[in-house]
C-alpha cells in the first residue's frame, strides 16, 4: 500500500487530488493542511512522516501571495524553500518518493518561444526566487524518484483564483479592465492532479527531474477573460490594458508559456487545451 501524504490538502490542486483519490483504491491518502501539519516545523514534519509510514510526499503547500511575499521574504522563504528541503532530505534519508509543485514564476518572461526544463531560471519576484530556492535545494539534495513540475495560471473549482474572481467581479460591474500584455497558460488543477496519479507508479529516476505542465495552447489574462465570460454567457464589457496601468508590488512576467514536451514524452501523457479545459471546469 502506498501511503501518500498531500500537503497543501485545501489548496487548489490539494483538493483536486481529494476529489480523485476515491478512485485509486491502491493509495492510502493523508491530506493535511496548516491546522493539521506545520511544513516549516521540521521536527513535526520529519514525525509526521515517520508515524505513518509515507512512502510518497505530494508538496503541494506554497506561499503563493504573489504580492504579498515582497514584504514577507522569510515567511515565503520558510513554506516555498527551507520546507521543501526538509522534504527533500527526509525523502532521501528515508527512500520516499517526492512530487513537488513549483512555477512559472521562476522565468523572467523575455523569452519568445515556450520555456523548456533547461532554459535558465531568473525570477523577478521575492514568490519566483523562493520557489527557485526551494527546487534549487530539492536538486543538490538529489532524493531519487523525485520530481518537480512547474506549472502557471492554476484554478480550479475550489479556492481563490483568476476566474472566481472575475465571475465575482461581474456580479457587481457591467465593465472591467484586464492585462493584455501578459502572456501564458491557464491550467485547470483538476488536470494536474489526475496527471501527477497517473505517473505516480511509473516515476523511476536517479536525480531530480525537472518538468513542466500547463494546459495546452496560449493566451493573454485578457483572452482568459472574454474565454470565462463568453463560456458562462455573461455579458460585460473587457477592456485590455497593459501591465503598466496595473501596477503591483511584485513584478510578473511579461511571457511564460511552458513547453510541455517532456512529460508527455516520459509518461505518455495527453494534455488538454485551456479553452476545453476551462469549459469542462466551469460547467460543473
Amino acid at each position: 500500500m502506498n501511503n501518500i501524504l498531500v500537503t497543501g490538502g485545501n489548496g487548489q490542486l490539494g483538493s483536486e487530488l481529494r476529489e480523485l483519490a476515491p478512485n485509486y483504491q491502491d493509495y492510502n491518502f493523508l491530506f493535511t493542511d496548516v491546522k493539521d501539519l506545520d511544513i516549516t516545523n521540521h521536527t513535526a514534519v520529519t514525525a509526521f512522516i515517520e508515524s505513518n509510514n509515507i512512502t510518497v510526499i505530494i508538496n503541494c503547500a506554497a506561499y503563493t501571495a504573489v504580492d504579498k511575499a515582497e514584504s514577507e521574504p522569510e515567511f515565503a522563504n520558510a513554506i516555498n524553500h527551507l520546507a521543501v528541503a526538509n522534504f527533500a532530505q527526509i525523502a532521501k534519508n528515508k527512500n520516499i518518493k517526492l512530487i513537488h509543485i513549483s512555477t512559472d514564476y521562476v522565468f523572467d518572461g523575455t523569452n519568445h518561444k515556450p520555456y523548456t526544463e533547461i532554459d535558465t531560471p531568473n525570477p523577478k519576484s521575492v514568490y519566483g526566487q523562493t520557489k527557485l530556492d526551494g527546487e534549487l535545494a530539492m536538486q543538490q539534495i538529489n532524493p531519487t524518484n523525485s520530481i518537480i513540475i512547474r506549472t502557471s495560471w492554476v484554478y480550479s473549482k475550489f479556492g481563490n483564483n483568476f476566474v472566481k474572481t472575475m465571475l465575482r467581479l461581474a456580479e457587481s460591474r457591467d465593465e472591467i479592465s484586464v492585462v493584455a500584455d501578459q502572456i501564458g497558460t491557464p491550467t485547470n488543477a483538476a488536470d494536474l492532479a489526475e496527471a501527477i496519479l497517473n505517473i505516480l507508479l511509473k516515476i523511476s529516476n536517479e536525480t531530480v527531474e525537472l518538468f513542466h505542465y500547463s494546459n495546452e495552447g496560449v493566451c493573454s489574462w485578457y483572452d482568459f477573460a472574454k474565454a470565462i465570460f463568453e463560456i458562462k454567457e455573461i455579458s460585460i464589457k473587457v477592456n485590455p490594458i497593459e501591465n503598466t496601468q496595473y501596477p503591483t508590488p511584485a513584478e510578473r512576467p511579461y511571457y511564460s508559456v511552458l513547453n510541455k514536451s517532456k512529460i508527455k514524452e516520459v509518461y505518455g501523457i495527453e494534455i488538454p487545451y485551456w479553452k476545453k479545459s476551462l469549459f469542462n471546469c466551469l460547467k460543473k
